[in-house]
């Protein structure tokens, strides 16, 4: 594999991986810009930019995008997050030319029609309706909103009927001339590319954008506590969790490390304990995610109301088990499934440019494959232990539930189960 860097003029980054035994290329162009980025009164228009990017510019109408990657075979589709915004296709080699050309074309030409807006806020509507309908989709979303209230980083992805309803033409053209700025942009490809043609490409179809500085995003402030929603549903949705680490973070693969030990696979202690042994749930797991200042490590796990109260207790019992130390055979096994997904991504080009663009995001340039094995074998149990005790020893974790009213542990009680674990 070789993969190359080039910063363009206007300040966008073009970074390729060429992978020589593959027909086809995907290519994107990843944006610094997420829910995050919005204003309290702005919440959820990144969301919708990117719904609107699809629906003509000053050459394409809607309709036209679509015919046109599909004619030849290939697929686009686009997705917002937290703190990026990506758009992407993948298409055969001879292709690439014309994805790069309809990618350049929304993202610096979009007309954003009143009439398609009209219509794409009806559809957000709905998809925010349908994540309201989805249980395990809107306890994350009062997770966010209970770990850091009243803040971007809390606020929901497809924002707000309210705030959807509310927005304009010219409130999106003022958010795109803010935050699509060339220095926070990168066009990532793996595949069938050659990464000279790309930028000459790149250099000839995005000089359009907006070089203006970088608008930077707040910086989150955790404050955790307890969120409910009640409901009356089968099962019970709950998340315990705690203010976790950035990206950036010397720790940030011992985390990983840490929550696939606790609950990544049939093999963790958390699937063990609460499924196999109790059969409490069916679904439990650990996660960790990243954001660029901060981050949030949690336990997710969905029951009936009569198990609710066991459950929350083994929760408690398991991350202070934790705390105490692991194995070395945990270790081993819990770096061999991180490390199989690192590699695993080299396989898939989609995959590789997403990894390629959030590592120049995050980083400023790609970090070789041997250089992420270095750091993840750099983990060690007496590490994981220290790591532990510090996220969980806390005066202010997060406890949320979306469901029926069960009989279980209360925030003042979690706290006190948790003090015993010593930071």
């Amino acid at each position: 594999m070789a993969v190359k860097l080039t910063k363009l003029e206007n300040g966008l980054t073009v970074v390729t991986d060429q992978m020589e035994y593959l027909k086809t290329t995907a290519l994107g162009v990843w944006v610094k810009a997420g829910s995050r980025s919005e204003g309290e009164q702005e919440n959820g228009i990144t969301h919708l930019l990117e719904h609107m990017a699809f629906k003509g510019t000053t050459k394409r109408n809607a309709r036209e995008i679509a015919e046109e990657i599909e004619a030849v075979g290939g697929e686009m589709n686009a997705s917002t997050s937290v703190e990026h915004t990506n758009y992407y296709v993948r298409t055969l080699a001879d292709d690439v030319p014309l994805g790069l050309d309809i990618l350049s074309d929304i993202l610096q030409d979009s007309i954003i029609d009143a009439d398609e807006l009209a219509r794409e806020k009806h559809v957000i509507l709905q998809e925010i309706g349908a994540a309201q309908d989805t249980p395990d989709d809107q306890v994350f979303d009062v997770l966010l909103e209970t770990a850091w209230p009243n803040q971007p980083l809390g606020r929901p992805i497809l924002g707000t009927p309210e705030t959807v309803n509310g927005f304009s033409a010219d409130a999106i053209r003022q958010y795109v001339e803010r935050k699509y700025t060339a220095s926070d942009m990168v066009l990532a490809a793996a595949g069938a590319v050659e990464h000279e043609a790309l930028v000459d490409l790149a250099r000839a179809n995005f000089s359009k954008l907006s070089n203006s500085a970088p608008d930077e995003d707040n910086l989150a402030q955790y404050v955790g506590g307890e969120g409910a929603i009640e409901r009356d549903l089968q099962e019970l949705q709950i998340i315990l969790g705690f203010e976790g680490l950035p990206y950036e973070h010397e720790d940030y693969y011992a985390v990983q490390v840490l929550a696939s030990i606790l609950g990544g696979g049939m093999s963790s202690r958390l699937f063990q304990e609460v499924r196999e042994k109790r059969g409490l749930c069916y679904s439990v797991y650990a996660f960790h995610w990243a954001f660029a200042d901060t981050g949030f490590f949690g336990v997710h796990a969905a029951t009936g109301p009569e198990d609710a109260a066991e459950l929350t207790e083994v929760l408690v019992d398991q991350l202070k088990e934790i705390a105490k130390g692991v194995s070395e055979k945990e270790v081993s096994r819990a770096k061999a499934q991180l490390r199989s997904g690192l590699l695993m991504a080299l396989e898939s080009p989609a995959a590789r440019a997403g990894q390629l663009a959030r590592q120049v995001m995050i980083y400023g340039h790609p970090v070789a494959i041997e250089e992420l094995e270095k750091r993840l074998n750099a983990v060690t149990a007496d590490r994981l232990q220290v790591l532990a005790e510090k996220l969980f020893a806390t005066d202010n974790p997060t406890f949320v539930k979306v469901g029926p009213k069960a009989p279980m542990l209360n925030y003042a009680e979690l706290k006190e189960r948790l003090a015993g674990i010593k930071a």
